[in-house]
């Protein structure tokens, strides 16, 4: 095995009763000192496999490992993991200082030792001068950067968030993004962060497991992720996204919107029904004439950095543009785009055959 494979599961299963899976026979590695998000809807068994990592369930079929060595039925406190919970599960009754330091009281580890660790992980997530606050006294990412010095103190080896990041307002909730990946950076340990937030995924990591009821749907850097989503589920949930019907006519040529287009794919059935996928970011608004579609702006909205234009074609298809050009509700646009910006998907996904090549 890779020795830096840090955690690995192997055909894991997770099920309560008789109910349906909620993780349904999952294989994957995570690497050590990277940044992995698990995104996906309510339900889709993404924080299932932090608290199968973290101990706190057991799986019903398969192995779990950490470091090469089997983890099932070793209890939560002997595993080198701590968790960051979403409402923190801080002490209101302990000050600063105690909250990060109860886990090595636990340990009893002596009192220069303690002061030494706490004062360092105080110091790394800029907290220095705040060892006697209460815990009432301190806003959402002051509490939120508590939570994580408690965490780090124990020095684990992988670090797991679940969605820390949901209870602060937006403005926070961005600047804690830049400061959690650089603290994982510093650190140089493996996070993994659970959220439903697409866009805070692709922001953070480095790599994101997107998933959907109880399966991996895919895995990958958050660029191909964002640019090659292996299916319409993907596609829909990772960003906005125009999703067309259409037809594969050979490599390289494809047909939607009563059309046919250069593409950069290949590998699919002469003939073989699929979806279009463009970004809204990928299509140009240009003069009816200069168009490679024609479209009806319906509707539009000033998004601060763009415009986002709701348009139709002739076939009633709907195309969502994001642009920094302006176009007023009624008139007739060309929309041009890339053969690149064009992505092609299967209907039908398999484990065998996902996707056309590129």
């Amino acid at each position: 095995m890779n020795d830096r494979v840090i955690i690995r599961f192997e055909h894991v299963t997770k099920q309560y009763d008789d109910d349906p899976p909620v993780l349904d026979d999952v294989s994957f590695e995570m690497e050590r000192g990277k940044f992995y998000t698990l995104l996906g809807p309510s339900g889709c068994g993404k924080t299932t496999i932090l608290r199968l990592i973290a101990g706190f369930i057991e799986p019903t079929k398969g192995n779990i490992y950490f470091n090469g060595k089997l983890m099932n039925g070793v209890p939560a406190n002997k595993r080198q993991v701590n968790t960051v919970f979403q409402d923190y599960a801080l002490f209101p009754h302990l000050n600063v200082f105690e909250n990060v330091a109860f886990g090595l009281r636990i340990k009893n580890l002596d009192k220069k030792t303690i002061e030494t660790k706490v004062r360092e992980a105080l110091r790394f997530v800029n907290l220095e001068g705040y060892e006697n606050r209460e815990i009432h006294e301190m806003s959402g990412g002051q509490r939120q950067r508590v939570a994580i010095a408690r965490a780090i103190v124990n020095e684990p080896e992988v670090l797991l968030l679940d969605e820390p990041l949901s209870a602060l307002d937006l403005k926070l909730r961005t600047e804690m993004q830049y400061e959690l990946r650089e603290l994982q950076r510093r650190l140089g340990i493996t996070f993994i962060f659970v959220t439903h937030d697409q866009e805070e995924a692709l922001a953070m990591s480095d790599e994101i497991f997107v998933l959907n009821k109880g399966k991996i749907e895919q895995r990958g850097t958050p660029k191909d992720i964002y640019d090659e989503p292996i299916n319409r589920f993907v596609a829909d949930f990772i960003g906005e996204s125009n999703i067309i019907p259409g037809k594969m006519l050979a490599d390289f040529s494809v047909e939607f919107a009563g059309k046919q287009f250069e593409c950069v794919d290949h590998g699919f059935e002469p003939n073989e029904p699929v979806d279009i996928v463009i970004r809204p970011e990928d299509l140009e608004i240009t003069t009816r004439e200069q168009g490679k579609l024609q479209v009806r702006v319906d509707s539009i909205l000033f998004r601060g950095v763009h415009y986002e234009l709701c348009c139709y074609d002739d076939n009633g298809n709907e195309w969502l543009v994001h642009s920094t050009k302006k176009a007023e509700v009624g008139e007739e646009i060309g929309l041009y785009f890339e053969p690149e910006a064009i992505h092609v998907m299967r209907r039908v996904e398999t484990k065998e055959n996902r996707g056309g090549e590129r």
